[in-house]
């Protein structure tokens, strides 16, 4: 398929718009490396969620960053990978699909840290571009390993080399990046349709 005749993936143009835009507004009116800042304006933690009820954390926080290379690192991975996912699903599907694998990420991440001593203020679109990166793999692997110009190689080198960064490196959570990884996997094989080849028939 040429570039040009691919459907244009408007959610995924729009979901990194809107990342951008609160990103900016963030820095426009404090600082988005600020913790108690981040926390003031919906970024997660775990106690405030469970013992607040605050659960719009669980979605608000999906659309932050700290800082401008945690954003711009973000979302050029969803740039990336999330047209071929919307393409795949379809843009409500799709749409559907990235706010579960955001919050069902930080769910999981919850309840981890709610089992240890530490608790952290979280944010970030990480856990729901795993979860498209998990999904990505589920639908090239069902498709005989590839879907437009993605193969099932790419996909475990990419999988393989973002979770090593994530564990060898402070500050990451990498157990929201499995649960998103996991998350995808399981959404994807619910919600893709594998196309059904087109069939020529004759009139006689």
């Amino acid at each position: 398929m040429k570039w040009s005749d691919r459907k244009k993936a408007w959610v995924n143009s729009t979901l990194i718009a809107l990342n951008i835009l609160y990103f900016l507004y963030l820095e426009t009116v404090g600082s988005s490396e600020d913790t108690l800042f981040m926390l003031q304006h919906g970024a997660m933690f775990p106690a405030l969620v469970i013992e607040e009820k605050e659960f719009y954390r669980l979605l608000t926080s999906i659309f932050m960053h700290f800082g401008i290379h945690h954003i711009t690192n973000n979302m050029l991975l969803l740039f990336i990978l999330g047209d071929n996912m919307e393409r795949a699903l379809g843009s409500i599907k799709y749409l559907i699909f990235y706010l579960l694998c955001g919050i069902g990420a930080n769910v999981v991440s919850m309840f981890a840290e709610l089992q240890s001593s530490v608790q952290a203020v979280g944010a970030g679109a990480s856990g729901a571009i795993f979860g498209v990166i998990g999904g990505l793999f589920y639908i090239v692997t069902i498709n005989r390993g590839r879907l437009e110009d993605l193969s099932t190689k790419q996909l475990i080198i990419m999988i393989i080399f973002s979770l090593y960064f994530g564990f060898t490196s402070e500050g990451v959570d990498s157990v929201a990046h499995v649960a998103g990884l996991i998350t995808g996997i399981v959404l994807a094989a619910v919600l893709y349709r594998k196309p059904t080849p087109k069939q020529n028939f004759w009139e006689i």
